[in-house]
């Protein structure tokens, strides 16, 4: 390994206020729920925590090898946690032992889940699995084995999570979840996290064990995009990732006062990518490539290499809907980096414009909007002072993101919030939010006892 692993060092700022309340929870639920582990489980406690996302421009390019332009946000997963790692202990196989809590579970209940494995028989799950958040967690630690001693050794976790991730609304919460997961066992590994690869670049290493987790553990077919900007996001920048050689670069999000606004709006409508419609839409993708190196068009080894004309040559072959699919991808890849120039100039109106034009692609080439959604984007759009407004997230639900003038944030949130209402006779949530930081050591903690 070209470069030793250190945990991240510790946020010397000022927590913001809605961190430092789910610090407070976490560790009240751990002091609740798991303080009953004292004997074995000595202080410290690490503190971490791990940003939700939202993507400004670039869907569903991400498995395709193409590019996109996400930001974290200032929503996070905190996890607190003990535990140990001891090694020389016998010649039995490496054993794992992990006990989780969750305040944000769907179901409301607050038990402590208990999960025993060894190293030596380690099955993800199946379709007639019951789906549990408790896989994202126990799929993320999995993924740091080959890091362990195969024998001798023990991995003992207590671990609490509170989060203000909205679950369901394509604003990556189980990214945020297993990145989480994994800077806290970090901590807890030292020098023995990833030793077993010979990538310097941490950050993109655990995006890579992140998103194998998800799409292993949790049988959701998500690209990298989630976990890495979870992973490698930095403050008051967009992050343009190169999906194919997994090259990020950090493009500011221009601190002046001119700056527009970053309004997000949750239509509620739940957004499950694990979900057929997700899977179907790769499918389609990889048909299309199949397509055109059947034409053949041999230069098309995804569809990052292909051009409209590489679309329309293979058009009649491959129908109208894998036609429309690759169409949305060639077009979506071209957007990105135009608007990676707009960005770094200032020019509001032309990236308003690629936003716009990404979500009418979504919405009639890719087909991943919905109706709830379309009322969202279309409303923002008339406001006047809004510059661009698309759908966020792999789409058939979740969220819209929005760039506006700062001094007509209110005007639109009243506008997104009353169109909803008269429309569905129910609430949308609304709220600004900013380019957070990426995953962190918040704390060590060397007060965990009981209450």
């Amino acid at each position: 390994m070209s470069e030793t692993h250190h945990p991240p060092k510790l946020a010397n700022t000022k927590l913001p206020t809605n961190v430092s309340k789910l610090v407070d929870e976490a560790k009240n639920l751990y002091k609740s729920k798991l303080a009953y582990l004292a004997e074995t489980h000595k202080p410290p406690a690490f503190i971490v925590c791990a940003p939700g996302r939202v993507n400004l421009i670039g869907e569903h390019t991400d498995y395709n090898d193409g590019y996109c332009l996400p930001m974290a946000i200032d929503y996070q997963v905190v996890a607190y946690g003990t535990g140990f790692v001891h090694t020389g202990k016998g010649s039995g196989p490496t054993t794992i032992r992990l006990r989780m809590i969750s305040s944000q579970k769907n179901d409301g209940d607050d038990l402590v889940e208990e999960r025993k494995l060894a190293v030596n028989a380690l099955t993800p799950p199946d379709e007639t699995t019951p789906k549990s958040w408790t896989n994202y967690v126990v799929g993320t630690i999995v993924q740091y084995v080959p890091d362990l001693p195969h024998e001798g050794c023990t991995l003992d976790l207590a671990i609490s999570f509170a989060s203000d991730v909205p679950i369901g609304a394509g604003l990556s919460s189980s990214a945020a979840l297993e990145t989480a997961t994994a800077t806290l066992l970090e901590c807890f590994m030292h020098d023995m996290a990833f030793s077993a690869t010979s990538s310097g670049d941490i950050k993109r290493e655990r995006a890579i064990r992140c998103q194998k987790a998800e799409n292993e553990w949790a049988l959701s077919p998500c690209g990298i995009m989630d976990q890495y900007v979870s992973s490698a996001a930095e403050k008051n920048n967009c992050m343009l990732l190169d999906c194919q050689s997994l090259e990020i670069t950090q493009i500011p999000f221009k601190q002046a006062e001119d700056t527009p606004a970053i309004v997000v709006a949750n239509s509620n409508v739940a957004h499950e990518i694990a979900d057929g419609e997700y899977g179907k839409r790769r499918r389609e993708c990889a048909d299309a490539v199949s397509t055109m190196q059947n034409i053949p068009l041999y230069h098309v080894l995804s569809l990052r290499d292909a051009n409209l004309q590489d679309c329309e040559d293979a058009r009649e072959k491959m129908g109208d809907i894998i036609y429309r699919r690759a169409k949305h991808v060639v077009t979506e890849n071209k957007r990105v980096l135009e608007c990676k120039t707009a960005l770094k100039m200032g020019l509001w109106d032309r990236v308003g414009a690629l936003m716009n034009d990404s979500h009418a692609s979504l919405k009639d080439d890719f087909d991943v909007s919905c109706e709830e959604v379309d009322l969202l984007v279309e409303t923002a759009q008339k406001v006047e002072g809004v510059y661009g407004s698309r759908i966020t997230g792999g789409g058939f639900g979740g969220c819209t993101i929005t760039l506006v003038k700062k001094d007509k944030v209110e005007e639109l949130t009243e506008a997104l919030k009353g169109a909803y209402k008269a429309k569905y006779d129910k609430e949308c949530d609304v709220f600004v939010t900013t380019a957070s930081a990426g995953a962190r050591v918040l704390a060590v903690d060397v007060d965990c006892k009981p209450h």
